[in-house]
């Protein structure tokens, strides 16, 4: 069992999943349902991500990009939270007429982690292949030396 804990709210999980599955006969005029009307996946979508606990005190987020490459993938560390961001884009000699069937996702994505305070980004690392990104970083951040704050 683990002693660290990660901000995962799993009633946000939950709500999405519940807004993609409804959406489109609630509300005919989002994202969702206008990717279904036109029978395309195009949009914002959020990549799968596995988090695991490694034995050497540190934690590796796995995240599913298929057909994705590097330099197309932006990871941020700001105020102890790690953002994985980019976009898939469709192919550029087909237009959207050529279509019969479209099913792979196109569009923006972003994941949000919060890391454990005192992360420093050096502390972040990164390695992608197969279009699986895995990235890697302390379980614990460095300890903050405290200060004593006087009175006046």
């Amino acid at each position: 069992m683990s002693l660290v804990h990660f901000h995962y709210d799993p009633f946000t999980e939950f709500e999405r999943l519940f807004d993609d599955a409804f959406s489109a006969r609630f509300r005919p005029t989002s994202d969702v349902s206008r990717a279904v009307e036109s029978g395309s996946r195009v949009g914002t979508f959020r990549p799968k991500m596995d988090l695991i606990e490694l034995e050497d005190n540190k934690v590796m987020a796995v995240f599913d990009l298929p057909g994705m490459q590097p330099e197309n993938v932006t990871i941020d560390v700001q105020q102890n939270r790690l953002t994985i961001s980019g976009e898939m884009s469709a192919e550029k000699d087909i237009t959207e007429k050529d279509y019969a069937v479209r099913e792979r996702t196109q569009g923006k994505f972003s994941r949000i982690l919060q890391l454990p305070v005192g992360t420093e980004p050096n502390d972040v690392k990164a390695n992608m292949e197969n279009g699986v990104l895995k990235v890697t970083f302390p379980k614990f951040g460095k300890a903050q030396a405290s200060q004593r704050i006087g009175i006046t």
